[in-house]
């Protein structure tokens, strides 16, 4: 027979309840370990998205922002016109612009195809 327990929150220090039938929740999912966090805790955690799953992986279910990469202009190899790009251009390295990068592009896929 399954009786409440009295845990601590490791985050808030704050007492809570560990009752009957969420032991029963927990041992019908095959978990052991009894919670650490109290309810109000576990609640916040999940929705900022700071705990993993047993996997590994993120289980928050947001996705956060990426953070603004900085871009940088150079001047086309091919057409002489500005370009913006997310790397910092090295003199030795010729950079183009996106119109210029494309036809490039599909003319080294396709000779590579061709081994």
């Amino acid at each position: 027979m399954l009786t409440d327990q009295i845990l601590y929150c490791r985050d808030c220090n704050q007492e809570f309840t560990f009752t009957a039938g969420e032991q029963e929740f927990f041992a019908s999912r095959g978990l052991t370990n009894t919670p650490s966090r109290c309810p109000s805790c576990r609640a916040a955690r999940k929705q900022s998205g700071g705990y993993r799953d047993r996997s590994g992986g993120s289980r928050g279910g947001g996705y956060r922002e990426r953070e603004e990469r900085p871009m940088y202009s150079a001047t086309c190899a091919n057409c002489g016109n500005e370009a913006l790009v997310p790397f910092q251009p090295r003199e030795d390295r010729p950079v183009y612009c996106q119109d210029c990068y494309q036809p490039r592009e599909s003319r080294h896929a396709s000779s590579r195809s061709r081994w």
